[in-house]
């Protein structure tokens, strides 16, 4: 508690029996006891005494009110003990004239202070900053869009989106304050007049008897005019802004290669109140200090009564008057600048600007700012933008640097500053694009159609003239999922920009609309994960490597369309390349097939396959393999008209239990696909034999003897077995057509080289390969083995809708698929007995042999089981084509053998693959009673 002063007024003049009450007032500064610098009315206090020096002159009660006794000067005091430890005592006077009328020398006194506020001085200038946004930032993989985590530092693939955010200080700020410190001084004026008295000595009077009759001292006066001049000081302190500087987000820019839009975006804050300021602010000093009026000092100095006959001097009254004028001037009111901030409804008076006394409040500051929260850490969205579509356009880049800056305005309401701030934000993570393909390709085997004798199965199989599938798919192993999150084995095909594939032969389309010419790279959609092409038959048979390659989007659109260079096999796990590339190995493999019977010597068959007896022209009735065809589709003929020929195959009525007498050939042709155009390929047939009784109901393999003029009991396949078979292609009974002559023909001309042109040109040779060379014999081998050389082959391949672009021409496509011609026969009398048989010993413990002998097999059927086989480049140790007995698959039941059939008497036969013809063991071309035949 800290009183200041105390004053006192009121009526300084009175006559006699005149009441007045007098004004006492203290100023205080303690709690509870009034308003900071007001003046409070002391009668309220305890404490309080008056007092008047001459109470015979002035009557004063202990409420202050005051009586006028007799004329006179009194001086009234007022004094207060606070009753605080610190006792102040305080004390106030007040100078009162009592008169019994009008005073003749009526003494005044009258004194005037004017205040003048002296400049301050700053004696503080307390500093506060908070300008380090501490900005840091994360462009990272925006999870809920692609569904996938991607980890953006390690890798992330162009379609996929990122979120920018930045996160620092929610506002910035600086600010100086000044501490104003100074003094008022009070000029003050006063006059005063002053009443002298003094006794004037009159001489005596005559009186009588000589004497002197004393007189009274007579009284006189004068005045006094006494001009004072004085000061004194009243101290002041208030607070000034110097400066305050407030900041608050007005945006932020992210860069990066990742990022669309020229690799920048901007980011304006949502759900962001800036920071409110009030400020008053007055450089002016006399805003801020409010000097208190000193008023008017009333003083009225007492009569200077002398006693004596000699005026009194002239008091000085100047500390009199300074201390009636300094205890009735207050301390001045002083406000300092104002300063109120306002964040998120809090808000804080940084300097008080209310009006007080004397000094003003010390200030605090401007709450230090937190963070505004990171997405990733707290879900904040402050500075945050997602769904930012990385372009398709960026190639892969790894660990791309990313920079950023935050840009804070400055505050309206602000003194100094030089406008909006700018500041780095770091550190924001590297962002690595890596846009990932994977190629794990397949092609078909197409096993169900392989013939090949000794199958590789590294290789898939491709095989002329049928459709194959290639399979790309979009998913498969890619880097590791765990150390690169989103990556790892799945689907990549939102990725693709295109897939291919490249083949080093000629291929079409599924439809065959579509040719694609060798070497040419030819786009799948992406989505499409199966697509089928078919094989041109023209392909050379052999091994090749399918190339593929899937490309990503994002891969330069200049991309080298025929180079292999910029391809990672499997998987681009290597972000240098923007293609996944991968190889199959296939096989381009032929076909053997279409086995058919065209003719049988026998004469009870004449009418089957010959218009009328004697005729040449042809029913064009033929014994299939069965009723499909190539590939197992339904050829048309009936089931009657397939191998074997057995009872029950004759149409004509009568012949339904004829089979074929021995002796009699059967002619058959069958047909090739691929490379068997060379003039050393050829077919390997060989024969075995079984018999079968004619119930059907036993089958055992047989040796077939015969004998010649020169020796009996020639075993079939042995050494003494040297039967030559021979084989006219152009036979007339064999209506070879002449177009395949003619095409044949051609071929050789052009691609053999055994015919020059200066030699011969190309039509007689022509003529001379269908009159000549086709009518020679053509050595084929015997009864136990058949090769069947080029002579006996034609070409029957297609002429026609050769694309231009293809890898072959017209010569080399019809000679694509090939055509061979042969014929076979038992021999007239053959001598049947069960395989292993060791006939000669059979023949020496019996007495020997000849043709009733009962080891002999006679009451049946010799059924004749031929295997196929191809050759290429005259290779008997490996046989390239298996048309039966090939390891995948068995073209023999693809074209719809069937191992069980019956006879007309409903007798059934268990057939074997490759079963071609039943002969008559007990019928033989020497029973006919003609041994020349029109066949």
């Amino acid at each position: 508690m800290e009183q200041k002063k105390i004053r006192l007024t009121g009526t300084q003049r009175l006559d006699i029996d005149e009441e007045a009450n007098l004004t006492g007032e203290v100023a205080t500064m303690s709690p509870g006891e009034g308003s900071y610098g007001n003046w409070v009315d002391i009668s309220t206090r305890s404490g309080v005494e008056w007092k008047s020096d001459q109470s015979g002159v002035v009557e004063v009660n202990p409420s202050g009110k005051i009586k006028g006794v007799s004329p006179g000067t009194a001086k009234i005091s007022v004094r207060w003990k606070s009753g605080d430890p610190y006792q102040y005592d305080l004390i106030a006077y007040l100078n009162v004239t009592v008169g019994d009328g009008p005073i003749q020398h009526d003494p005044d006194g009258k004194a005037a202070c004017s205040p003048t506020i002296n400049p301050p001085n700053e004696v503080a200038s307390p500093q506060t900053a908070f300008m380090d946004p501490g900005a840091q930032g994360h462009i990272l993989a925006d999870d809920p869009t692609n569904g996938i985590h991607f980890d953006a530092t390690r890798g992330i693939p162009t379609s996929e989106h990122l979120y920018a955010n930045t996160w620092a200080m929610n506002y910035l700020f600086q600010h100086t304050f000044g501490k104003q410190q100074g003094t008022i001084t009070y000029n003050c004026e006063a006059d005063l007049t002053y009443v002298r008295t003094w006794k004037v000595e009159q001489p005596d009077l005559p009186g009588p008897d000589g004497t002197t009759i004393p007189q009274e001292d007579t009284e006189d006066s004068d005045t006094v005019d006494v001009h004072y001049t004085f000061s004194f000081e009243r101290n002041y302190s208030y607070w000034n802004i110097n400066n305050v500087e407030l900041y608050f987000i007005d945006q932020a820019e992210m860069e990066n290669y990742a990022l669309p839009d020229g690799e920048r975006i901007t980011l304006y804050p949502q759900g962001y109140t800036p920071p409110e300021l009030e400020m008053e602010h007055d450089e002016d000093v006399e805003i801020h200090v409010m000097p208190k009026e000193t008023g008017e000092i009333n003083y009225v100095p007492p009569v200077l009564a002398s006693s004596g006959y000699t005026p009194l001097p002239v008091p000085n009254d100047e500390g009199l008057l300074k201390g009636m004028a300094e205890g009735q001037t207050g301390p001045p009111d002083v406000k300092n600048d104002a300063l109120d901030f306002t964040w998120e409804g809090s808000s804080t008076k940084v300097m008080d600007g209310s009006t007080v006394v004397e000094n003003g409040p010390d200030p605090t500051q401007i709450p230090a700012p937190t963070k505004i929260g990171s997405y990733k850490n707290t879900g904040e969205q402050v500075l945050y933008e997602d769904q930012l579509l990385i372009p398709q356009t960026r190639l892969n880049k790894a660990n791309t640097e990313s920079r950023g800056e935050i840009q804070y305005a400055l505050h309206p309401t602000t003194l100094g500053g030089s406008g909006d701030k700018t500041f780095p934000v770091s550190p924001i993570n590297i962002v690595t694009v890596h846009t990932p393909v994977v190629n794990y390709s397949l092609v078909s085997d197409d096993q169900p159609h392989n013939q090949k004798t000794v199958p590789n199965m590294n290789r898939s199989a491709l095989i002329l003239e049928r459709p194959f599938t290639v399979r790309i798919p979009t998913s498969g192993q890619h880097l590791d999922a765990g150390l690169y999150p989103g990556y790892g084995n799945r689907d990549y095909a939102k990725y693709y920009r295109i897939k291919q594939v490249r083949f080093p032969f000629d291929v079409y389309s599924a439809d065959r609309t579509e040719f694609y010419p060798r070497k040419t790279w030819i786009d799948i959609e992406v989505p499409v994960l199966d697509t089928t092409f078919y094989l041109p038959v023209w392909v050379d048979e052999g091994d090749y490597q399918v190339e593929f390659r899937n490309i990503a989007e994002n891969a330069p659109s200049d991309y080298p369309m025929q180079s292999k260079v910029d391809a990672q096999p499997d998987a681009n796990t290597d972000l240098y390349y923007h293609v996944a590339s991968d190889e199959v190995s296939v096989e381009v493999i032929g076909r053997l097939y279409d086995f058919e019977i065209t003719d049988i010597a026998d004469y009870n068959w004449e009418l089957v396959f010959r218009r009328f007896k004697g005729s040449i022209a042809p029913t064009w009735i033929s014994y299939w393999t069965g009723t499909k065809d190539i590939d197992g589709d339904k050829r048309g003929n009936f089931p009657q008209f397939t191998v074997p020929i057995r009872p029950g195959s004759h149409p004509l009525q009568g012949y339904q239990n004829v089979a074929v007498k021995t002796g009699y050939h059967f002619k058959f042709d069958f047909k090739t696909k691929g490379n068997m155009f060379g003039p050393r390929d050829g077919i390997r047939l060989t024969p075995t034999f079984d018999f079968v009784s004619k119930d059907g109901q036993t089958r055992v393999p047989v040796d077939l003897y015969y004998s010649t003029n020169q020796r009996n009991f020639i075993r079939i396949g042995s050494a003494e077995d040297q039967v030559k078979r021979f084989v006219i292609l152009n036979d007339r009974m064999r209506q070879v057509p002449a177009v395949q002559l003619r095409d044949t023909a051609t071929y050789k001309y052009h691609r053999y080289g055994e015919i020059h042109t200066g030699m011969m040109s190309e039509r007689a040779y022509q003529d001379y390969y269908r009159e000549k060379f086709t009518k020679m014999k053509t050595p084929v081998g015997g009864y136990s083995l058949l090769l069947m050389p080029e002579q006996l082959r034609t070409f029957i391949g297609p002429k026609t809708n050769i694309p231009t672009t293809a890898s072959a021409d017209v010569l080399r496509a019809n000679a694509a698929i090939q055509q061979w011609y042969g014929e076979y026969s038992l021999p007239a009398e053959p001598y049947v007995v069960q395989a292993g048989t060791n006939l000669a010993e059979y023949g020496r413990t019996h007495g020997g042999l000849d043709a009733k002998s009962p080891i002999f097999l006679k009451n049946g059927y010799i059924v004749v089981n031929f295997n196929l086989e191809s050759i290429r480049e005259g290779n008997l140790a490996a046989p390239h084509l298996q048309y039966i007995h090939a390891p995948l698959m068995n073209q023999w039941l693809l074209e719809g053998f069937q191992r069980q059939v019956k006879d007309s008497y409903g007798n059934s036969f268990t057939l074997r693959d490759g079963d071609v013809v039943f002969y008559h063991a007990d019928r033989s071309s020497r029973d006919d009673f003609s041994a020349q035949v029109p066949h």
